[in-house]
């Protein structure tokens, strides 16, 4: 299972996010501006307000959006695959789609989620960590001893080395950097 992209046939509103993302990855979520994104899409910076009340509210959708996305394709995968070793690979498999699709969401998280409202921050919050108690759960089935927090640093970690695609993917053969990371998150969790 990989991660979908925000619409397999994109609408103006998908096209806004696609451009807000690549810009905000670029830029920073305070270095583009509404005319700067609207341009980006063949609009006005005004006309954007028809599909975004806000800047900020492009933003939390971007947010919110791939956090709901992993959530439920983690949710999806739990449910369908009993075996943790199995599960494990499979997660990994997913997240590694995800970070090699979209980098930029990456670094947009990575750089911008204090510029959320709190509301929506907290909402990205709740959605990672229901998303993070998946990979704890699995590596706790796959190793009974596992300390609940030594699970959640493992997950963690592995989530450190295979978002690393928006500084590692570019600068490397795409395919060679995402099975050296698959093969690398995996051993490291497998000795977690």
């Amino acid at each position: 299972m990989v991660a979908e992209p925000i619409s397999s046939t994109p609408t103006r509103k998908d096209q806004i996010l696609r451009e807000a993302a690549l810009l905000f990855a670029q830029r920073g979520f305070h270095g583009v501006s509404i005319v700067e994104l609207g341009a980006a899409v063949g609009i006005s910076g005004p006309a954007l307000y028809r599909h975004f009340p806000s800047k900020e509210a492009l933003l939390a959708r971007l947010l919110v959006g791939i956090s709901e996305r992993l959530l439920a394709g983690g949710t999806a995968l739990a449910s369908r695959i009993s075996d943790p070793a199995e599960l494990l690979g499979a997660l990994v498999d997913f997240q590694l789609e995800f970070s090699v699709r979209e980098p930029e969401l990456i670094t947009v998280q990575d750089r911008d989620l204090a510029s959320l409202p709190a509301e929506e921050r907290r909402r990205v919050r709740a959605l990672q960590r229901a998303y993070v108690e998946i990979w704890v759960d699995t590596l706790r089935r796959l190793n009974p001893g596992l300390p609940v927090e030594s699970a959640r640093v493992a997950a963690h970690a592995a989530f450190g080395l295979l978002n690393s695609t928006p500084h590692s993917a570019p600068r490397a053969d795409p395919e060679h950097a995402a099975a050296l990371l698959r093969q690398m998150a995996l051993l490291a969790l497998r000795a977690s």
